[in-house]
């Protein structure tokens, strides 16, 4: 599904339905803004200030919505620090300047168990699958880097991990540092026993995708 906007008199909400994990920031930040399960529309621009629309919508972390905004006010911004947050039994939530197999956002949630049929982005199949794997790894040694932001490039290679390329800092659920890199392979099999790196188990088990 491609993404689609509705129109609003001082901002534009677009919407994604392929990216949307359902986190629910949306309905249950701003209800009058976000309706669910209603007939017709569901998103109603006019329903909160823009400010608070902006800001609802930033939350989003698979970045299924997103926003133009038509009074004047700035865009969405890449973040001042690249991160890769890790889901506890869950996705890996990326945000920062990113381009992912050539297509370039600011928010995404990639799928770590392999069970995705939407591929690299999360679909919640790691909750029917089952998927267990902490949101709080044991931290690397790592350095501050010399930069925080920049290009976060971020390519699925073919049956294999996520390869990522760009100053990166990867957190816990609960903020806190496991790593700082400027590359970093990290596992989408779902059956690293070093998650949420990469350790070489996607050839073993024949992981194709």
């Amino acid at each position: 599904m491609a993404r689609r906007f509705v129109e609003g008199e001082k901002i534009d909400v677009g919407f994604d339905g392929k990216r949307c994990i359902h986190s629910r920031n949306c309905v249950l930040g701003q209800p009058s803004a976000f309706v669910p399960n209603a007939p017709g529309q569901w998103i109603h621009p006019q329903g909160a200030s823009v400010e608070a629309i902006v800001q609802i919508v930033e939350s989003c972390p698979s970045g299924a919505l997103d926003y133009k905004r038509k009074d004047g006010g700035s865009d969405e911004a890449a973040p001042p620090v690249n991160t890769a947050r890790i889901r506890e039994n869950g996705p890996i939530a990326m945000h920062g300047a990113i381009e992912i197999d050539g297509e370039t956002m600011l928010r995404a949630t990639l799928c770590r168990c392999g069970e995705s049929k939407n591929k690299p982005y999360c679909d919640n199949s790691h909750k029917e699958a089952g998927f267990v794997a902490s949101g709080e790894p044991a931290s690397k040694e790592s350095t501050a880097l010399d930069a925080r932001d920049g290009l976060l490039k971020i390519v699925s290679q073919t049956n294999g991990c996520y390869r990522v390329e760009g100053n990166l800092e990867i957190v816990t659920g609960t903020g806190r540092t496991i790593d700082r890199t400027t590359k970093a392979f990290l596992c989408r099999c779902g059956h690293s026993g070093a998650k949420p790196f990469c350790d070489g188990t996607h050839k073993k088990i024949g992981f194709v995708a």
